[in-house]
């Protein structure tokens, strides 16, 4: 997951790793399952040295074997790179009128070096109630589950009403490079077409025994987008200083900004996250929580909650903040040019015109040049949280996890969801895969996801697919 930001869902209290209990013996269907998971996790997918084509290419040779006819299965990848495919398969719906629901996850990985680990990170190894790989969590946790629900709806000849579309893409992890989603809502458009999308973004929490808390589901993410400050300069001779310095005005126009908020708003999904927050957090996050709900504009609750946890201050506002500085040509010289980087996570449905304009104000000197710098943000609504979409996640997590709180949230960070959002496609964070306070380790050492917590979500996520598929309407 790109930049996604998981801290803000986590509770202020540490959570405790729970001693895992002794794993009953696999059933078939489950070995079955391992066996695929496995084979998909230690093929490298990454950058460098990998190939999504080839993960692909072994997820579709097991949709084949489990009956999926050649017509129903695509590998998808631009010729210039051969190695970037993506994996289209679909189970077609009884009802043809009806879009299909797209089960999306990218098969692409972060680097790792085999020096850096504990343990070999293209070996899948499981050990202490843990899976530990590359891949393992982020994010062929899921596209290993989505392959082999489809493959489980074949063999038992299940017949949805609204046909499934799973899409394993590549390039999620290095959109800068390349990426499948946004290359096929492009070129393609057609492939990814769907009432709705399920992907990752949103887990669940555990609590301090290791018992599952929070059951998250995220709708809608905020916004990338950076900006270069530039003021230039006749600089001069160092030994001559003049009064007019780009470097000072530069650092003056950042300081003055550095104490500038943008004001707190709600969507329904940060809405609903606080509401439901308010009711776990300990009384000081808690009382902060309800008072920023009632007036959004009250300084000390959000205040509180910064200090608690910058993630809750990131949900709740648009946020930037310098994040590079460039300037001068020479250490004997006056500086003719001075540049920053500041970097935008801009909450859902603000134009991105109207930030720059504002960081533009708050500079406070019109020698400033703002503009936008890197790829075009991609703005799309924050999908709905209909009773549609909420009352089958609800009704099955409740039956696996009953004490566990169903929370919306909306992501700080950003996955392939921003891309169909801003296509028309409403796109959910669900995987039901709880982690404790350590988390995953996501692109970094030693990746891990649980055993219970993978094969919980394996479950779960067939029946909500399951229970989407059947919906009328």
């Amino acid at each position: 997951m790109t930049r996604l930001v998981r801290q803000a869902a986590l509770h202020c209290a540490p959570l405790l790793l729970a001693v895992p209990a002794l794993a009953a013996t696999p059933t078939p269907d489950e070995t079955a399952f391992r066996g695929l998971y496995r084979e998909l996790v230690e093929i490298d997918t990454t950058l460098s040295n990998g190939s999504c084509t080839r993960a692909a290419e072994a997820m579709a040779a097991r949709l084949k074997a489990a009956g999926f006819a050649e017509a129903d299965l695509q590998i998808i990848a631009p010729p210039e790179r051969p190695k970037d495919g993506a994996l289209i398969a679909t189970l077609p719906g009884s009802d043809k009128a009806a879009l299909p629901i797209l089960l999306l996850a990218h098969i692409d990985v972060v680097e790792a070096r085999r020096e850096d680990w504990q343990r070999d990170p293209f070996t899948l190894v499981e050990e202490d109630g843990f899976f530990y790989a590359r891949g393992a969590s982020d994010d062929k946790a899921m596209a290993a589950v989505f392959t082999d629900s489809l493959i489980r709806f074949k063999t038992s000849g299940f017949k949805p009403r609204r046909g499934l579309k799973l899409a394993l893409t590549c390039g999620e992890e290095t959109a800068e490079t390349f990426n499948s989603v946004r290359w096929l809502l492009d070129t393609k458009p057609e492939v990814l077409k769907a009432a709705f999308a399920l992907n990752e973004g949103a887990g669940g929490e555990l609590d301090a025994s290791g018992k599952p808390a929070v059951l998250q589901i995220q709708a809608g993410e905020k916004v990338y987008q950076d900006f270069t400050l530039e003021i230039t300069n006749a600089g001069g001779h160092s030994s001559r200083p003049v009064p007019d310095n780009a470097i000072y005005r530069l650092s003056a126009a950042l300081t003055r900004f550095s104490g500038y908020r943008f004001p707190a708003a709600f969507n329904a999904a940060t809405r609903g996250y606080f509401e439901a927050q308010s009711k776990l957090v300990p009384a000081d996050a808690a009382a902060a929580m309800k008072a920023v709900l009632a007036n959004p504009a009250d300084p000390a609750a959000s205040d509180t909650l910064w200090k608690l946890n910058p993630g809750w201050n990131s949900m709740l506002r648009t946020t930037c903040v310098a994040t590079k500085v460039d300037a001068g040509h020479a250490l004997n010289a006056l500086p003719q040019r001075a540049r920053a980087n500041i970097n935008c996570r801009i909450l859902p449905g603000t134009p991105i015109d109207a930030v720059r304009k504002t960081i533009e104000q708050q500079l406070g000197d019109a020698g400033i040049t703002v503009t936008p710098a890197g790829e075009k943000a991609v703005v799309g609504p924050p999908p709905p949280l209909s009773a549609a979409i909420l009352d089958p996640v609800r009704s099955i997590g409740a039956s696996i996890w009953p004490e566990a709180v169903l929370v919306p949230t909306m992501s700080t960070g950003a996955t392939d969801s921003r891309f169909l959002n801003a296509a028309g496609i409403p796109s959910y964070g669900l995987s039901g895969m709880f982690h404790d306070a350590e988390g995953s380790h996501a692109h970094g050492l030693d990746e891990r996801i649980r055993v219970k917590s993978l094969l919980d979500g394996r479950r779960f996520l067939h029946d909500v697919v399951k229970a989407y598929a059947l919906q009328k309407g």
